[in-house]
């Protein structure tokens, strides 16, 4: 992959064979800089990735690094080797063990994908209304938690504070989330084999769907490579693998963020790069004509509400991921500024539609965020379109029958 820009990298000390490896190649040229002079060397050479070696003196350097990365008005990757400590919240995780180049490659690449996304994006933003989302990606990105160990608890709490996770005690029960949850990263914590883990990471590498998503091994010692960029090796306390974890969950929520954004322009504005449903207004444009045309043609049209609490926006977004993953294509719904989100479900009648949003359900309430949140249970009302009805009594008779389940 090419980019705008050579790779800088910061150390106080020789280059590792590892890096004189990829200036040799000619894949990535490579600047070198002390750690006094990195945070100049960032304006100065306009880099497309800044890797650093944590070999010391670098302490009162790095802080100053990260928050000159963070300012640049286009994503620039940070890769932090060997760190012992806890990392900025931007300073991507990376064990050099072994001295494996093609690991380091991947993790570049992977990383300025990234990049290239993001200029894409913003290249593109003027040719309609479109907003990028503000704020922490981390905030809206999921991650899967899979253990059954003693750490499992207390892992559940220091990324649930961070993040949302969704938890499985068993490989199968995490495959079922992997296939109908878009995630951000997966935490493999203690309780299982070297052979079940080797088995799971090899099953992860095979799936395209999954070669570029985070994946954090907290109780092993991996013994062969995998096919995954993003794979790293963060054992220790919970806290400590939650900070240096995220930093990896936030560039793919990142990724994810910026893929709905392109979404979104391709559609002239009418996604909304948060959830990857429609806009509140396209919603309502839509849902009108899609009556009209229903009732002036014949067939079945049903429409199903998920209330969450008004308080709990992070229940509302994941609930419209899974929708926008999980729906068929000829259906379309939108998060509603009343913390609900609706779906219309084409060409379906009342009991088809009822079994279908049961089953949607299902798959919401597995998410938790934080210490006190406990898992997101919807309200559930469903309704079918009627010979008298119009959008707006339809909407209203379903909006009364969630007030009545509520209550």
């Amino acid at each position: 992959m090419s980019q705008a820009g050579p790779i800088l990298f910061v150390s106080n000390a020789e280059r590792p064979p590892f890096i004189a490896a990829l200036d040799e190649a000619r894949l990535f040229p490579v600047v070198d800089t002390d750690w006094a002079s990195a945070a100049r060397a960032v304006e100065q050479v306009q880099p497309a990735a800044v890797l650093a070696q944590m070999s010391g003196g670098h302490e009162p350097h790095i802080a100053p690094l990260a928050k000159k990365i963070a300012d640049q008005s286009l994503y620039l990757p940070f890769v932090a080797l060997d760190a012992a400590g806890t990392l900025p919240h931007n300073a991507l995780p990376f064990s050099s063990r072994g001295g494996n180049s093609d690991r380091l490659i991947a993790r570049l690449r992977a990383a300025l994908r990234v990049r290239t996304l993001h200029a894409t994006v913003l290249r593109r933003l003027p040719e309609v209304k479109v907003a990028l989302p503000q704020g922490d990606p981390a905030r809206d990105a999921t991650v899967l938690l899979i253990g059954r160990g003693s750490a499992y608890p207390a892992l559940s709490v220091a990324l649930g504070e961070r993040a949302g996770v969704v938890g499985a005690l068993s490989i199968e029960a995490a495959a079922k989330h992997l296939n109908t949850r878009d995630l951000d990263g997966v935490v493999l914590a203690e309780g299982f084999t070297a052979r079940v883990t080797d088995a799971f990471l090899t099953v992860l590498a095979e799936d395209t769907r999954f070669r570029s998503l985070p994946v954090v091994v907290t109780a092993h010692q991996l013994t062969q490579t995998y096919d995954l960029p993003n794979l790293e090796l963060i054992p220790g306390e919970p806290a400590n693998v939650a900070a240096n974890a995220l930093p990896l969950i936030r560039q793919h929520a990142m990724e994810a963020q910026l893929s709905r954004t392109l979404r979104s322009i391709d559609a002239g504005g009418w996604l909304d790069p948060r959830s990857g449903l429609l806009t509140v207004e396209a919603f309502a444009r839509d849902f009108s004509k899609a009556v009209e045309q229903t009732l002036a043609r014949g067939g079945g049209l049903s429409v199903a509400r998920f209330a969450f609490d008004p308080g709990n926006s992070r229940a509302q977004l994941d609930a419209a991921r899974i929708l926008s993953r999980l729906m068929r294509q000829m259906d379309f719904g939108a998060a509603q500024k009343d913390g609900s989100v609706i779906v219309v479900f084409a060409e379906t009648d009342f009991r088809t539609a009822h079994m279908i949003a049961r089953r949607l359900s299902a798959v919401m309430r597995h998410t938790s965020n934080g210490k006190h949140e406990m898992r997101s249970e919807p309200v559930v009302s469903v309704d079918s379109l009627s010979p008298s009805d119009t959008a707006r009594s339809l909407l209203g008779r379903l909006s009364a029958d969630a007030s009545r389940a509520a209550s």
